[in-house]
């Protein structure tokens, strides 16, 4: 299966997703001009993984911000990764959050309340680059 690697920039996250390497990333901000343009092929690589999938697929969650429409189509993402999880795959979310930023903590209770995942939260802090 072919590695998916999108490189991120202001305004969408960066994804890899790599199969033989067994990492699953998406990080960084999440405001694409065009919402489904930028999921849709990161559904349809989700979905074709889901077909036959790794023992265990640990998928790391780490954004800085993600806009309404975004959270919909991440929100699908889960979607197909609780449907993995219901055949009997195993599964988890990372889901990163700046230890300081309420608004990311809560959005991933929220995905955590609304799905039958096993979520973890992991904070981290801030590091400066002076």
């Amino acid at each position: 299966m072919e590695t998916l690697n999108i490189a991120g920039t202001n305004e969408t996250p960066t994804i890899l997703f790599d199969k033989e390497a067994n990492v699953f990333e998406i990080s960084g901000k999440s405001l694409p001009e065009d919402v489904k343009e930028f999921y849709n092929p990161v559904l349809r690589w989700m979905k074709t993984y889901a077909e036959n999938p790794n023992p265990k697929t640990t998928i790391k969650f780490k954004m800085e911000y993600f806009n309404t429409a975004s959270s919909k189509m991440i929100l699908e993402l889960f979607e197909v990764l609780e449907e993995m999880s219901k055949n009997g795959n195993e599964v988890e979310v990372e889901w990163h959050y700046m230890e300081d930023d309420e608004d990311m903590y809560d959005a991933g209770v929220d995905y955590d309340d609304m799905l039958d995942l096993n979520f973890k939260m992991i904070s981290y802090q801030h590091i400066s680059t002076k």
